[in-house]
């Protein structure tokens, strides 16, 4: 007790010292102060090196006293969590479903440049590995895996993930990550392992010759950027997705983007032909069976792109600021106006970059414009399907997929002159508040 007194009066005198002499004792008691702003998170590394003179020696305050060892390292515990709460790093999640203009729309942020790690559907293998026989998935199984990875990639961890690549990867390198090459982030040089002679990659990059995905090199690569992105068509519902709001390690933006269920269909139906046998037979004739499985399924996809936005559009308090609803078909049209309006909600410099690549993809010939090109005619994209769809696949549509529909502000079409009269709009004017 007597020598902790000692110790107790030496720091003081030693620190009146250090006030007369160099006057610097206010800046120890601002380092060692609670009420810190998010902006000043704590700084504790050199206040271990103070000395006190005492007797001709120099002591080092951190040896005499192992309460003030506990203290110091609590201290600097919640300097770490500061400096996690108020770092500028922006998660961001494309939300979409397929053949709604989403990977378009991911190069928005892929080619944001060397600040931006941009992932391009990783969730491809976890659905690919959670597919039963049926061929669908256990929802409540999927949404909690999808959730956990990305989590996990969003943190630039991805071991969670190797878990569901086919083949499993070998010392962290895989030759078989869907689209590696839609993904600028793993292509980079710091990314591109050496080439193998022999080694077969399906999805091997574009812009250099890359050996097997190195997925440590990929996290180290993930870790040094400022923000990240990923693009996804697997998650179901936004609610699913709360657990990542809440993380605090994570700043989450999500944008989801929706088009046209009729358009849609259009564009599903000569993507993945084979898949859409019945609607192609029911559009050359015949009634559609309202209560067939494929209906079902198309009325099951309208709902929970529906639920999803309603959820957004009301802004729940872990919502507050973190969602927009984007249409495809107002990219389309005006694209710089909207991807200027993303990143102004991301929170993230619009580099010209970006803008560079929306100019010279927005007006694509036909030479260019392929099924799963990113390089589009945009402003013809919009009403195309109008001309391909039969007037009575798109009742059945705006039957089963009405809320939608509305809500989205897309217009019904009567009569089969109406649906091909280029000169009525089904596309309303409509505002999405997101900020």
């Amino acid at each position: 007790m007597r020598i902790k007194y000692t110790i107790s009066i030496v720091f003081f005198v030693a620190l009146v010292i250090i006030e007369k002499e160099n006057n610097i004792i206010s800046r120890v008691s601002d380092k060692l102060t609670l009420k810190q702003t998010p902006q000043t998170p704590l700084q504790l590394s050199g206040f271990s090196h103070i000395l006190l003179k005492h007797n001709g020696s120099s002591t080092s305050l951190s040896k005499m006293d192992p309460a003030f060892l506990q203290m110091k390292q609590r201290l600097e515990n919640y300097s770490e969590h500061q400096e996690v709460m108020t770092r500028a790093r922006k998660h961001i999640l494309l939300l979409a479903t397929t053949r709604t203009g989403s990977s378009f729309v991911g190069e928005f942020f892929n080619q944001q440049g060397e600040n931006m790690f941009y992932l391009f559907e990783p969730l491809w293998h976890v659905e690919k590995m959670l597919t039963l026989e049926t061929g669908g998935t256990n929802a409540t199984a999927a949404a909690k895996a999808y959730r956990d990875v990305l989590k996990q990639l969003f943190l630039c961890d991805f071991s969670l993930l190797e878990s569901f690549l086919d083949p499993l990867p070998v010392d962290h390198i895989t030759t078989a990550l869907f689209r590696r090459e839609s993904s600028s982030s793993l292509c980079e040089e710091s990314v591109c392992s050496p080439f193998i002679k022999g080694v077969f990659e399906r999805y091997h990059c574009r812009t250099r010759r890359c050996g097997p995905l190195n997925l440590t090199m990929a996290s180290e690569s993930c870790l040094q950027k400022e923000h990240r992105a990923i693009k996804s068509v697997r998650v179901r519902q936004l609610e699913t997705l709360r657990p990542l709001v809440e993380d605090p390690r994570l700043d989450v933006k999500f944008i989801q983007l929706v088009r046209d269920p009729r358009a849609v269909l259009a564009s599903r139906m000569v993507a993945f032909a084979a898949k859409y046998k019945n609607w192609k037979q029911w559009a050359m004739g015949g009634d559609v069976p309202i209560d067939d499985e494929e209906v079902r399924k198309l009325k099951g996809n309208c709902d929970n792109i529906r639920m999803s936005a309603e959820i957004g559009l009301r802004q729940p308090l872990w919502l507050r600021r973190r969602y927009m609803l984007v249409r495809y078909e107002d990219i389309a049209r005006f694209p710089m106006r909207k991807a200027t309006e993303m990143y102004r909600f991301t929170g993230i410099p619009f580099t010209p970059q970006v803008k560079s690549w929306i100019l010279k993809n927005t007006q694509a010939s036909k030479e260019t414009s392929g099924v799963y090109s990113t390089q589009k005619n945009s402003s013809q994209q919009v009403e195309k399907w109008r001309f391909s769809l039969p007037f009575k696949i798109a009742q059945v549509v705006q039957k089963v997929c009405g809320p939608t529909l509305k809500l989205f502000g897309y217009k019904f079409v009567s009569s089969e002159e109406m649906l091909t009269d280029k000169s009525v709009s089904l596309i309303e004017d409509k505002v999405f508040n997101f900020l």
